[in-house]
Formats: C-alpha cells, sequence, structure tokens
C-alpha cells in the first residue's frame, strides 16, 4: 500500500491531460482518486466544474495533496467545497494558458477564461508548468491584466513566480525503443508532419514548402499524421492531389503501435507551428530517430539544441537540406529526448506534489 494519498480533479480528461494523469499514476509511488469529466466543452468545465466538484466531495476526507489542472476554477472550489479542503496542499498543473491561447481575431479573446487562471494561481499553494515559453507568457500576461484595472492595482507577479516551476510532461519511449526501424525500406528521404489539423500548426508554411521542393524535383516521401476534425484548413485537401504521388500515409492513426512505426520511418520532423506550449509529438519523432526541423520561437529553443531550429526566411533552405541529412543515430535520439522521460522527471514530480 502507498502511503500517500493524490485527489484529481480533472474536468477536461482526455488528450494531454489523460496521458499525462496516466503517466503519473505509473511512474510515481502514490494512491491517486480521479475525478473527472470527459473533455469537451471545455469553457463550461472552466465555469462549472468548480461548484460540480465541491458538490462530489464528502463532508470528510484525507489527502496528502489535491492536484488540479487550469480548467478548475481552485478560488471557486476553495470557497464551495466542504470545509477540510483548505487543510491540504491544493497543487495546479498547467498545460495551458488562457492568456497565450490562440483565437481567430484577438478582440474575440474572453478575458475572464485568463482571469480564471489568474486567481487559480493565486488560490493555489504550488504551480506547475509545461514549458518556460508557458511559464513566461502566463506571468506576462498576469502583469498585463493587473494593469487594466483603474483603481485596483496589484502586482503578484513575483509572488506566482515564487510559487512556480517548471515541469515538463513526462513521456514513456518503453514502446518506441522496443521498435525495430525499418526506414531503410524507403527509397527517399521521409518527412513526419503529427500535429492537429488546427490553422495554429501552421499546416499552410509546411505544405507550400513541400510544393516548392517538389517544383525542383528534391526526393522525398510524405507521411502525415495528428488529430483531424470535421472542420479543418483547406490546405489538406489540396496536398492530398498536389502531393499524391508522395504521400506513404495521410490521416490519424488510432493504433498506438501503428503510430510509433510511423515515426521510426521518418528521416525529418517538421513543426512549423504558430502556438505550442510544450511538443510532445515532436519529442516522440525526434526519440524514433527524426531528425527535427522547428522554429526559432514558442516552447522549442528550451527543447532542442540551436542546429535543429530555424527562422522563417530560411524555412525552405533548411529543409530542403535536411532531407539530404541522415536519421539521428539511436544514441544522439536518445540523449536529444532522455531528460522528457518519466524515468528522469519523476523524482521532481514527487517533490512538487508533497511540497
Amino acid at each position: 500500500m502507498y502511503d500517500k494519498k493524490i485527489l484529481v480533479l480533472e474536468p477536461y480528461f482526455g488528450g494531454s491531460h489523460r496521458n499525462f494523469l496516466a503517466g503519473l499514476k505509473s511512474h510515481l509511488p502514490f494512491s491517486f482518486d480521479f475525478v473527472t469529466l470527459p473533455a469537451r466543452k471545455w469553457k463550461w468545465r472552466m465555469r462549472f466544474s468548480a461548484p460540480y466538484f465541491a458538490e462530489l466531495l464528502p463532508e470528510r476526507a484525507e489527502y496528502d495533496a489535491i492536484l488540479c489542472s487550469t480548467f478548475v476554477d481552485v478560488a471557486t472550489l476553495r470557497g464551495l467545497a466542504p470545509s477540510w479542503i483548505n487543510t491540504i496542499p491544493i497543487v495546479t498543473y498547467f498545460h495551458e494558458n488562457q492568456f497565450a491561447y490562440p483565437v481567430q481575431v484577438n478582440d474575440e479573446r474572453d478575458f475572464h477564461f485568463a482571469l480564471t487562471n489568474f486567481t487559480t494561481a493565486l488560490a493555489s499553494d504550488r504551480l506547475a508548468f509545461n514549458s518556460s515559453y508557458n511559464l513566461e507568457t502566463f506571468l506576462r500576461g498576469c502583469a498585463t491584466i493587473c494593469k487594466k484595472s483603474p483603481d485596483m492595482k496589484l502586482d503578484m507577479v513575483e509572488h506566482l513566480r515564487k510559487k512556480s516551476v517548471v515541469l515538463y510532461p513526462g513521456v514513456d519511449f518503453g514502446d518506441l525503443d522496443c521498435l525495430a526501424g525499418d526506414y531503410e525500406t524507403l527509397n527517399s528521404p521521409t518527412l513526419i508532419w503529427n500535429h492537429r489539423w488546427e490553422h495554429d500548426k501552421n499546416p499552410e508554411q509546411f505544405f507550400q514548402a513541400l510544393f516548392e521542393l517538389d517544383k525542383r524535383g528534391v526526393p522525398f516521401n510524405l507521411v502525415v499524421l495528428g488529430q483531424s476534425f470535421k472542420r479543418q484548413p483547406e490546405i489538406f485537401n489540396i496536398v492530398r492531389q498536389k502531393l499524391d504521388k508522395r504521400i506513404l500515409h495521410f490521416g490519424y492513426v488510432t493504433d498506438k503501435m501503428e503510430y510509433l512505426r510511423w515515426l521510426k520511418k521518418g528521416t525529418v520532423v517538421v513543426s512549423t507551428a504558430s502556438h505550442e506550449f510544450y511538443g510532445i509529438s515532436v519529442i516522440e519523432a525526434v526519440r524514433a530517430g527524426c531528425r527535427p526541423l522547428l522554429p526559432d520561437r514558442l516552447s522549442y529553443p528550451e527543447l532542442f539544441p540551436d542546429d535543429f531550429l530555424y527562422k522563417d526566411k530560411d524555412f525552405i533552405e533548411m529543409l530542403q537540406k535536411c532531407l539530404a541529412e541522415k536519421r539521428l543515430e539511436p544514441e544522439y535520439a536518445a540523449k536529444l529526448t532522455e531528460k522528457f522521460s518519466w524515468s528522469q522527471l519523476s523524482g521532481r514530480y514527487k517533490e512538487w506534489l508533497l511540497g
């Protein structure tokens, strides 16, 4: 039996949030009790999950910590939940922050959700962010919004920084490391694009570059993975037609091992994202041996050396150059990614959860 008990409140139990919690449960020597809701209707989750969870909690309970994501309004939870909740540390993990989350038009941004992030941070005992980029954009957003108040000035940024740490979400590389590479059978270098099919991943820049390389006669194969939705950028339909002879695979892969096998076939993994708080899909591809080509912005400069980063004006030329390079040697791929493994991170998570 574990002697430490953690209560997890997660109103958006899906995707990266779900994988993160599964990793914690698998790699930390604690007993976890999960109270969750399905990953949908995120605005309703942020507004309503705190009073909903407060009603579900028993009148008495014993835990060593309560772990929340930013979809829980912790300030409201403390006010409405049974009194025992205020005797236990509440720690909040920031997978994202609403100050830096993309919107189609900036005027559409609802700062009430950003303010919920702010008050959640103030009401939590400890905070962790999945990247320095996430932390710094959050703190800048807090400073900006505090200045907007006409006659209630607050200066809480340093207070929040002092109780914040950067903790990368752990990755379990076990299945990937066990797979044998079969990339040798391919007759051309293979590009991997394994991101969500949405505008914030900037697929237009990537595919327009491929159209240019296609005109130049540069040899390459294309593997497009990542989750797609009913509404998706039109560029994906155009790519199917214009690069049909270069496509090895085009679509979301639900089976994990099949997905990992496609990564093992890759030569280069590319991100052109205009928004990214972390980058697990790239980290997995690099572990598989893909050479990364990543924008010199967002979270990427803290994750990978400068040799793998590009300026937008140099993207096409650097992509062509990358395609002429070999895959990463397994030892080097492991060296680049081992710091993101659960085996390396679990100790820091234990310290953070228990203070």
